[in-house]
């Protein structure tokens, strides 16, 4: 499963789907016209990527090793964030133009590199600038839906900058299950958005891009971005950082474990890895 492969693997992100994280962000004030059925639950779906798209959403982002930063965060006059999340690679069955299944079948990390732009009108248009503007793991990891007690439960997800030669975490390490919506909750909310979220406010109408795209077979999730520590919350991409996203199961692995594993650039089988090399974009 190569990600410089999936063209024709539509994208879409989950947003506040952690506790915490929009406040950190500076984008909670967004969503305070959504309308939600739980105080804790997720706010809306926002596309990354749209095969066949004619505008920037069109553009395939995804690496697996590196990104590039707008040319207006080379300046200063934009700042970029890393936000580590867990993705979904999802199969999806369709009675005409309604999604009646989304079933997971292997998992990553996932970096869902945001512009800080308060004022912007839709999520997306945070989201996309181009290619190398997102990052996923490969390869990932095999899974057969997404069941209570299933091999994702185990796993925790962590989050460094690699800086001038020194390692510092940029996000909470959290348990994956730390989710607001997780398992059946969350794959029923997806669904339900994919088929009846409207253009309104932040958000767009999903189910018309899916259309618009000839009903895609898969579809990558990123299923939100946990909490930032200090560090990470006021510290911004430069040219010659390292974002470093991982993926691994407690029970075998701990933090000194995995910053070593960062370190040597050597990762366990077990383990989701991506580390992506922040430069300028090519003019």
């Amino acid at each position: 499963m190569q990600a410089s492969k999936w063209q024709d693997v539509m994208g879409l992100g989950v947003a506040g789907n952690f506790a915490g994280h929009l406040e950190q962000a500076g984008e909670a004030s967004d969503f305070v016209a959504v309308k939600v059925r739980e105080a804790h639950a997720p706010k809306a779906l926002f596309p990354f990527y749209v095969p066949g798209h004619s505008g920037q959403l069109g553009e395939y982002p995804v690496s697996s090793d590196t990104l590039w930063l707008p040319e207006a965060a080379v300046s200063g006059d934009e700042k970029v964030q890393i936000e580590p999340e867990v993705a979904l690679l999802c199969e999806l069955t369709y009675a005409g133009d309604e999604v009646v299944a989304v079933h997971p079948v292997a998992f990553g990390a996932y970096n869902d590199c945001s512009i800080r732009r308060p004022h912007a009108r839709k999520i997306s248009e945070k989201k996309n600038w181009g290619e190398c503007s997102k990052g996923l793991s490969e390869p990932l990891l095999p899974i057969d839906g997404l069941q209570p007690g299933g091999p994702l439960d185990g796993y925790r997800i962590c989050c460094y900058l690699e800086r001038d030669g020194a390692l510092m975490a940029y996000g909470v390490d959290s348990a994956v299950v730390d989710y607001s919506y997780f398992h059946d909750t969350l794959l029923t909310w997806v669904r339900d958005k994919l088929n009846h979220q409207q253009d309104e406010g932040p958000a767009e109408h999903i189910n018309g891009l899916l259309k618009a795209a000839g009903h895609p077979a898969r579809l990558i999730v990123s299923i939100g971005a946990t909490r930032y520590t200090e560090f990470g919350e006021t510290h911004f991409l430069m040219p010659g950082d390292v974002s470093c996203v991982v993926l691994y199961p407690a029970a075998r692995y701990d933090e000194a474990a995995v910053r070593d594993a960062i370190t040597r650039r050597q990762f366990a089988p077990d383990m989701c890895a991506l580390v992506q090399s922040v430069k300028v974009r090519p003019a």
